[in-house]
């Protein structure tokens, strides 16, 4: 029986995951629009083995210029630059089914597939709030339930598209002065609820088939579209219990739905915060904690919550009476997450919003190469992680230190591998088949 591997993904944010990264003496406060800066990242994350690294985005601009580095480069132009700069490293990029059409993001992803070798893969968001919802002439976001319908409806017509080249339509016969062959073009025809989409998309069908799918999402509707859809899940837990309890979950819903569990890897995020001991690694981890601007906080805090502006108050506990999961039409999981936090822990606001300046929800673990290591086997082989979304707080030097310090580590205890090996698809990493082409029949021979 082949040995269970971790996967690991480098999520790359500007200087890194912690919103006061910016302000510290080695970091760049230019560098989230540098293409030198995510080329490094993109390389060190490579000389790691990692299976991908990932780019979040939306359609809108981010906080306010004042908290930290906003705006960002598109993420699939970005990592079509990135391809022709590594070999191996998986690049997914976020994209909306809210605010994007399935056609023209299909052929966008189906060419980065191409340019890359078979490395694409799309994380597939809704897109919460109002900001971006108003970008696109609406007055407020769509429903949590609607948007999910939509993203439903993308998929199934994302998928017609990408499968509408058979993968042999090519036939390239300069003798015959045939090039290729129209009776293995499926155009979807599709007309539903959101979407009217005619023609065969205008790129072949890709190395992988289409890109690995990725969903970041834990609510009620989040988790049934991943078991439908998705084949990796970036998700948000504090504790090993709950990460459990999620991973049984996903897996459950994902065998109900008709599908492998084992061909839906979840990756909690972790924010790994490293020192040569605990204490030099809890000093850097209150180095960045003392540059927090404490106004940015609560003013992001408040929109989370969905609280006038001025009713948090940094010495004091939330107040009782927040709205349930059910009333909230924005990040529905992430309320759920920082509320509970904020309740077992018992935080005042303003250790509030210190817990979530490093990663705004996810695990933030300071210590040793070693205990981080622990940590990452603890989830991995305590069924409460098939890998991990690795969030540095500062970048590159928090990604290099995880590089050169924990990798070896997780190698050595059998965990990880030693080295890619054959050139490999996204999708053959993460040990998923090739997806036969929906239209696929047999046709009879050119004459």
């Amino acid at each position: 029986m082949t040995q269970r591997r971790l996967h690991l993904n480098a999520f790359l944010m500007n200087t890194g995951h912690h919103e006061a990264s910016w302000r510290l003496p080695e970091s760049d406060p230019y560098a989230h629009v540098e293409l030198k800066h995510y080329v490094r990242l993109a390389r060190i994350a490579e000389r790691g083995t990692f299976d991908s690294l990932f780019l979040a985005d939306g359609p809108q601009l981010w906080s306010n210029l004042a908290q930290r580095p906003a705006g960002a480069l598109e993420p699939l132009t970005l990592l079509t630059a990135l391809a022709t700069a590594t070999e191996h490293i998986g690049l997914i990029a976020t994209a909306s089914t809210s605010y994007n059409s399935p056609y023209n993001l299909a052929r966008k992803f189906a060419s980065l597939d191409i340019i890359s070798g078979g490395r694409a893969g799309w994380n597939i968001v809704t897109t919460a709030g109002a900001e971006a919802a108003r970008n696109f002439g609406l007055d407020a976001e769509p429903a949590h339930a609607e948007r999910y319908a939509r993203a439903a409806e993308f998929l199934d017509v994302a998928l017609k598209l990408w499968d509408s080249w058979e993968d042999d339509a090519i036939v390239a016969d300069k003798a015959a002065g045939v090039w290729g062959d129209d009776r293995k073009i499926h155009p979807p025809r599709h007309r539903g609820t959101y979407f009217s989409v005619a023609g065969a998309l205008n790129v072949p069908r890709t190395p992988q088939g289409y890109p690995l799918l990725v969903q970041a999402g834990s609510s009620e509707d989040g988790k049934a579209f991943a078991a439908r859809y998705a084949e990796a899940v970036f998700t948000a837990q504090q504790t090993l219990a709950d990460a459990q309890a999620f991973y049984t979950d996903l897996k459950s819903r994902t065998a109900q739905a008709g599908r492998d569990p084992g061909h839906i890897k979840v990756l909690p995020g972790i924010v790994p915060v490293l020192g040569s001991t605990e204490a030099e690694a809890r000093a850097a981890e209150q180095l960045l904690e003392d540059h927090i601007v404490y106004d940015h906080g609560v003013e992001r805090l408040e929109g989370l919550l969905q609280l006038p502006a001025g009713t948090l108050q940094l010495d004091a506990q939330l107040p009782a009476g927040l709205p349930p999961e059910s009333a909230v039409e924005g990040a529905k999981s992430r309320y759920t997450l920082v509320v509970e936090l904020a309740r077992r822990e018992r935080l005042t606001v303003r250790q509030l919003i210190g817990r979530l300046g490093g990663g705004r929800g996810h695990l933030t673990f300071a210590g040793t190469p070693e205990q981080v290591a622990g940590q990452i086997e603890t989830w991995f082989t305590q069924g409460a992680a098939d890998g991990f979304n690795i969030m540095p707080a500062v970048l590159p030097s928090g990604l290099d230190a995880f590089v050169e310090h924990v990798v070896p580590l997780l190698r050595a205890r059998g965990l990880f591998r030693d080295e890619y090996g054959p050139r490999q698809t996204l999708r053959e990493r993460y040990g998923l088949p090739r997806p036969a082409n929906q239209y696929l029949s047999p046709a009879p021979a050119l004459v």
